[in-house]
């Protein structure tokens, strides 16, 4: 039987009626088990995480959170996704990034579940213009779409394709996909401008002869990539895209063509519950932007989702599997329209046959098997998401205001205005990563000193010039490659020598503790034997406070009268004499690191 969303199911009708209050009380309970006595506004202070751009995850959301009306997928302000039947017929478009000109790669790709091609063409950053026929060898240009990206070689990038598409022979309501043309992501990438105009005529061509291909990529990712929160990158796109629309229609398109000729490229992190918002938050932006324009129902945003580069490690590089998935079914969730997984070993060089399999087969899971795509907007209706989505959108255009106010996008990118503010996110977020608030499985937290290097082929030089290009790991990869040139030098790692008072009981969490955190340094923790016979120079003394009020003082004078030249202690700062450092959880763990590789002399 069918039951109709009006024929009065109510899925909550057998679950008996309850109160704020009493969810307040529930919230307020988990600090009464620490023997906490608060109120239920304190409980719900207290227990709230604070995110990037000012924003807090509170532990209870109600009907009291509600946001204004989202609407339906397919309108206005499409909040809920750019189309009314979402991805459900055949999932989202699953985009495999190309920087080599392979045609053997690429048909492997599609006959293997990608749909559409996103190529990296120019002679410094992927393959030149005149090896486009050949990387497309074999390729059905009506079945796969291609996305170009050129830089300042979009025209003559795009009259390649073009040609190809009329010597193929295919109909011009068959083409589908974008010439990637965006001078000004361009600017950001590599600090140099060059003339939009062949671009924006471009688009006119494509109204004109191929009304299913795009002109225009609003590409967010060097703002990501440059350490920009969530709502930096989508002041950014916004900010861009409403440059575009300036000149596509002085150009002479009007605002509905215009709007057509665009598509924004975002960035999917691991944070899911910020991903699946961030992807709600855009689109509703940019049908604010067509609101604004007078053509409110042309406002559906297409969006392509890139996993974070940021996010990838180059230390245990399998884990980014882990992440890529989690940023995907993020990304699926939030609606995007095409989803790039990057492969695990991307930070590393050319990524090998087995990482491009595992990153196409990615999407495939979820889709064919989780059957991901089968629900539209899944997480619409949360009051979490929900919240977040409107908060998000809020900070976003406040962002995009403020780009405005400086001239936009252009003027903004050429004051120094959008570096500086980009600057300031990333030194807030890398002190997190310092201090493990934010951890980095594999790298900052649970490392793993042993593995053996993956080694890839260089990729080619990715643009430079512009905004810095940040990854989570890069203060903590220094420190390792710092121990790896110390072994590869000496035959050995530096050593620290982990001293355990008392009994197990006491010890050993903090010596668990202290071995996490010294291997993310790349320095070897030893527990096992006498001090001497380990042949570190530093000991780190493991245990409980109270142990510690009884034996620290004297564990610390006997080791130094052993030979060790700094000693730490696992736990909060205090006044033992003897002690030089103390490591704990939320201390500065990647000063401390690389200090005492220096005291080592690990250069």
């Amino acid at each position: 039987m069918t039951v109709l969303p009006d024929d009065g199911l109510s899925l909550a009708a057998e679950f008996p009626d309850t109160t704020l209050e009493q969810w307040q009380h529930l919230v307020a309970g988990v600090l009464r088990k620490s023997g906490k006595e608060v109120s239920a506004e304190e409980a719900e202070d207290a227990l709230s995480t604070t995110l990037e751009d000012g924003l807090r995850a509170h532990p209870l959301y109600t009907p009291r959170d509600a946001t204004p009306a989202t609407g339906m997928p397919g309108f206005a302000p499409f909040v809920r996704g750019g189309r009314a039947e979402g991805q459900t017929v055949n999932g989202w478009d699953v985009r495999q990034l190309h920087s080599v000109a392979d045609s053997g790669a690429v048909l492997t790709d599609l006959e293997n579940g990608v749909t559409s091609l996103w190529l990296t063409v120019g002679e410094h950053t992927g393959f030149p213009v005149s090896a486009l026929p050949a990387a497309l060898d074999g390729v059905y240009l009506d079945l796969a779409p291609v996305v170009l990206d050129a830089g300042t070689e979009t025209p003559a990038a795009a009259a390649q394709l073009l040609r190809m598409y009329d010597e193929a022979g295919i109909a011009s309501d068959a083409v589908r996909g974008s010439l990637g043309g965006d001078p000004l992501g361009h600017e950001a990438r590599t600090g140099e401008s060059y003339d939009g105009a062949p671009i924006y005529e471009l688009a006119g061509r494509c109204v004109t002869d191929r009304p299913g291909l795009r002109a225009l990529m609003v590409d967010a990712l060097p703002y990501h990539e440059a350490g920009g929160s969530t709502a930096q990158e989508l002041g950014c796109s916004l900010a861009t895209g409403v440059a575009y629309l300036r000149a596509l229609t002085s150009a002479g398109l009007n605002i509905q063509q215009a709007l057509a000729q665009m598509e924004f490229r975002y960035a999917a992190s691991a944070d899911q519950f910020l991903t699946i918002a961030k992807f709600r938050a855009a689109r509703r932006l940019w049908g604010r932007v067509a609101e604004a324009c007078g053509a409110p129902q042309h406002g559906a945003q297409l969006q392509h989702a890139v996993t974070s580069p940021v996010m990838m490690t180059r230390r245990d590089p399998w884990v980014n599997m882990l992440r890529s998935t989690v940023a995907t079914l993020a990304a699926g969730v939030g609606g995007a329209d095409a989803v790039t997984v990057l492969p695990f070993d991307r930070a590393l060089g050319l990524s090998d046959g087995f990482a491009r399999r595992i990153a196409r087969n990615t999407s495939t899971i979820l889709i064919e098997e989780s059957h991901l795509a089968r629900v539209i907007d899944p997480a619409g209706g949360s009051w979490y998401v929900e919240r977040l989505t409107d908060e998000l959108a809020h900070a976003a255009w406040d962002f995009f205001q403020e780009i405005e106010r400086a001239g936009g996008q252009a003027a903004a990118l050429r004051s120094g205005m959008v570096r500086e503010r980009l600057a300031e996110s990333w030194s807030l977020r890398s002190r997190n990563l310092a201090k493990r608030r934010e951890p980095v499985t594999g790298v900052s937290e649970f490392p793993f000193l042993d593995e053996k290097p993956v080694v890839r082929e260089p990729a080619p030089e990715a643009p430079s010039g512009g905004l810095p290009r940040v990854r989570r790991d890069e203060a903590f990869e220094a420190l390792r490659s710092r121990s790896d040139a110390h072994l590869a030098a000496s035959g050995s790692r530096p050593r620290v020598f982990l001293a355990p008072l008392g009994p197990a009981a006491a010890h050993s969490a903090r010596l668990a503790f202290a071995a996490n955190l010294f291997q993310a340094g790349g320095i070897e923790p030893v527990a096992d034997g006498t001090f001497e016979e380990s042949g570190a120079q530093a000991v780190c003394l493991c245990s409980s406070d109270q142990v510690y009020a009884e034996q620290a003082e004297t564990a610390a004078q006997q080791l130094r009268a052993a030979g060790a030249r700094q000693v730490f202690l696992a736990g909060r700062p205090a006044t033992y004499a003897g002690v030089d450092t103390y490591v704990f959880a939320g201390c500065d763990a990647a000063d401390v690191l690389s200090a005492t590789l220096d005291r080592m002399g690990v250069s």
